[in-house]
């Protein structure tokens, strides 16, 4: 499937350079994912992850992490072996991963199992894992947006900086434990036979582990995603204090959700369907929609 136009070339045509310099086939490729990073499916079982362009560094880092979560006994997406990994192309790298077997996305209790295990281990010396940023990429997505009006820019850029100072003021316990940084159900693959399988690394980081339980918690409080008793076994399952009921729980929520209208902006310009949930969510966010909100993905 061709089509997919980001980060100035088209990532077809990126696709195809990298796969002929890695030596893989692609033709036949069809499109999986056309998010952060762009998926595609090509013959043999074998996934092509394009990221944005300057973020090589990021998707070596990736590559690094599958290997030493395996290495530490945490099934993860596997990297094809035997050919170059990390083809960049106009800026943008490509990396190569084993295609997963049929699955289901985690249960809320399946996801507090992967995120205990991954809390548990002990920061790495390699790979080098980054401090956590909750405020990356917001900023640059919404300075380049073109989809959104001056109005809402100027109160998107303000309600970043209100937040910023908010988090600065917390009092937040900062022992930093391995994040997934991305930590919600579809991110961990579960097959018919077999253990939980974790996905997207690229926003592995260390910091305080509030950032991996905010975004199911905020599934349940602002958009009645899960039950009472989903959300009671995530608990269960990890074993720890309810984020929803600490001080510092609707800072951690309102950073989320402005990362979520971030991304929705930034697509909005290539994806009609983003423009329009664009909209709704930065109405939601100026309190036009009255919680709990109902957000499409993307």
């Amino acid at each position: 499937m061709h089509g997919v136009t980001t980060d100035s070339k088209p990532a077809w045509d990126v696709l195809g350079a990298a796969a002929t310099e890695a030596g893989i086939e692609s033709e036949g490729a069809q499109l999986m994912r056309d998010g952060s990073n762009v998926m595609y499916r090509l013959p043999g079982g074998i996934v092509a992850r394009i990221g944005r362009r300057g973020t090589a560094d990021t998707a070596r880092r990736e590559v690094e992490t599958a290997t030493w979560l395996a290495d530490q006994g945490i099934p993860t997406v596997k990297v094809v072996e035997g050919v170059r990994q990390l083809v960049v192309v106009a800026e943008r790298p490509v990396t190569w991963w084993h295609l997963l077997p049929p699955h289901r996305p985690a249960t809320p209790a399946e996801l507090a199992t992967v995120l205990k295990a991954v809390h548990s281990l002990d920061i790495p010396a390699h790979p080098q894992l980054p401090l956590h940023n909750p405020f990356a990429d917001i900023a640059p997505r919404i300075h380049t947006a073109t989809s959104i009006n001056a109005d809402d820019r100027e109160w998107l850029l303000q309600r970043l900086d209100q937040l910023r100072a908010d988090y600065h003021q917390l009092e937040v316990d900062q022992r930093r434990f391995v994040l997934h940084g991305d930590a919600w159900q579809g991110n961990v693959a579960v097959p018919e036979n077999g253990q939980p399988i974790l996905l997207d690394l690229e926003a592995f980081s260390i910091g305080p582990k509030q950032w991996d339980l905010v975004q199911i918690a905020v599934d349940y409080t602002d958009f009645a995603r899960l039950t009472d008793a989903d959300y009671k076994s995530f608990l269960t399952a990890y074993g720890d204090d309810d984020i929803t009921e600490t001080p510092e729980f609707r800072t951690f929520a309102d950073i989320q959700e402005l990362r979520w209208v971030a991304f929705a902006v930034s697509k909005a310009s290539s994806n009609p369907n983003a423009a329009h949930e664009a909209r709704h969510r930065i109405a939601c966010l100026q309190g036009e929609e009255s919680r709990p909100w109902t957000w499409s993905a993307l």
